[in-house]
């Protein structure tokens, strides 16, 4: 098979939404970090972290560009039990790492893995091996289904004990785009589906923590009953977006990142960025992430494999999932969760997974025939 040249504009707009990232993480969290016990008063904090994470990332994306992308399929079982090891050890003392209350980190000495992040992309590897397998047999149930939610079962207690809400919701959501495309019997998907929601939302409310997720279901249909509490960073995200008018403040001269908006550096980024770009650097941003979309949507349907082509749809659904859960929660569509924007949130772990997984669209978009 003749490989072709990889996809340039894929990997042309991946390398301007890192750095974009970087600028904005550095102005988002510059005062924060400068102010916080937490980061040891050090303004650089989170940028030097995100300038560390692109450096790996790129590593990582490049190697994977030339690692055959099929030598995976092999390796499922391996990279499945790496992420639920990583899922166990964050309970591990000494190893674990728990803040603000939730135990979501593993200690490497070397650097902290965010253990779900790890996860995921084991998932995605996982279930397009096995759809590619069982291809023929993804209308049965023993198949098409049951491994899988039995797969989302576990992951889902791992993340319940973090406590990880929000991560339980986009893997549901991978697993469920993935077992779609694959072709999986649309009667039990929407019986599964409708029982899903039912399990889902009992088990949200039927904990200590019930009341607290149903307050912000609430809080989020009238923000400003609750403005004072549980609706606090919404309504500061929504006073963020609502300054940026149409050009913006200018990069750097946002307000609400001066203590007022929690998270400004990651789940509320998207916030930030509008704020101090407008309502033209926000447009812009969610047309790279489009562009790059359609680019994973495009390398899916040319994939030379069903095992490519299931790999390119959950890397890009994972990415188009996360894409709408942030921005979602910034304006105001979705109930705050801790799902950081991919490629621009801080967060070392996501943005090295993500650059990797970008490696393997590439690799695709390389073996490519058509």
């Amino acid at each position: 098979m003749q490989k072709r040249s990889f996809d340039y504009t894929l990997f042309i707009v991946t390398v301007i939404l890192v750095l974009f990232g970087i600028v904005m993480v550095f102005s988002a969290s510059f005062y924060y970090a400068e102010n916080s016990a937490n980061t040891g008063y050090n303004g650089y904090f989170y940028f030097w972290k995100q300038i560390t994470g692109a450096g790996l990332g790129l590593v990582a994306m490049i190697a994977f560009i030339l690692f055959d992308y099929n030598k995976l399929k092999k390796m499922r079982f391996w990279l499945l039990g790496l992420g639920l090891l990583f899922m166990i050890l964050v309970f591990v003392p000494g190893i674990g790492i728990t803040k603000n209350g939730s135990s979501r980190w593993v200690n490497l000495y070397f650097i902290e893995v965010q253990s779900v992040e790890v996860l995921k992309f084991a998932i995605i590897v996982f279930m397009a091996a096995g759809i590619s397998i069982n291809q023929e047999k993804m209308r049965q149930f023993k198949y098409g289904m049951l491994p899988y939610l039995v797969l989302l079962l576990i992951s889902a207690v791992l993340l319940y004990l973090q406590p990880n809400f929000s991560a339980v919701v986009t893997l549901a959501l991978l697993m469920f785009v993935m077992m779609l495309v694959g072709g999986a019997n649309l009667l039990h998907f929407g019986v599964l589906g409708i029982g899903g929601i039912g399990v889902g939302t009992v088990a949200m409310l039927a904990t200590q923590e019930g009341a607290y997720r149903m307050d912000r279901i609430l809080a989020l249909l009238d923000p400003w009953a609750y403005s004072s509490g549980i609706s606090y960073q919404l309504v500061q995200s929504l006073y963020s977006i609502g300054s940026g008018g149409f050009f913006g403040m200018g990069l750097g001269n946002s307000r609400q990142k001066f203590l007022y908006l929690p998270y400004s550096e990651s789940d509320c980024i998207f916030s930030i960025i509008v704020e101090e770009l407008g309502f033209v650097g926000g447009a812009l941003v969610l047309l790279a992430f489009g562009i790059l979309i359609w680019g994973g949507v495009r390398i899916a349907l040319r994939a030379p494999n069903t095992f490519g082509m299931m790999l390119a749809a959950g890397i890009t659904a994972l990415i188009a999932i996360q894409v709408f859960i942030n921005i979602g929660v910034a304006t105001g569509c979705v109930p705050p969760t801790g799902v950081v924007l991919p490629f621009i949130s801080a967060g070392r772990t996501s943005l090295i997974i993500f650059m990797a997984s970008v490696g393997i669209l590439l690799n695709i978009s390389r073996q490519s025939t058509a």
